[in-house]
């Protein structure tokens, strides 16, 4: 598992993070407990898959995948302090109800949803070159 930081743009309007992104062992060890799939978000930069998990000493991480196109195993994955991922959570519950609202214009326009993928966009960047 390998720390990083990343840094938003001051118009996102949201602090810098610390992620921690991690191999293959790390995922097993965290998820040994368990898992719970909260839910998924398709962007133009993969699959990302947003769930908390238990290890086997009781302690949560909360994770999310990252898929590319028809690839079955993650490219990615990310785990967040509580209070980050509780950010991506409130984003995603925020575009329900964005979305429920009657619009006559184009539903294209700027969205909670279109500004969670924006930040995973960040997380993806920074994080890619990092090799765990």
């Amino acid at each position: 598992m390998k720390s990083f930081v990343v840094g938003f743009h001051q118009e996102d309007n949201v602090d810098s993070m610390q992620i921690q992104k991690l191999s293959q062992e790390d995922f097993t060890k965290a998820t040994e407990g368990g898992t719970r799939h909260l839910f998924e978000l398709d962007t133009n930069i993969g699959l990302f898959v947003f769930f908390d998990a238990e290890d086997e000493d009781g302690d949560l991480s909360y994770m999310v995948l990252q898929y590319e196109e028809d690839n079955e195993d993650p490219i990615g994955c990310y785990s967040f302090q509580l209070k980050d991922f509780y950010e991506f959570v409130a984003l995603f519950l925020n575009d329900m109800e964005f979305n429920e609202e009657p619009d006559d214009e184009d539903q294209e326009e700027y969205g909670p949803i279109h500004h969670l993928a924006h930040l995973l966009f960040h997380v993806v960047e920074e994080g890619k070159d990092i090799e765990v």
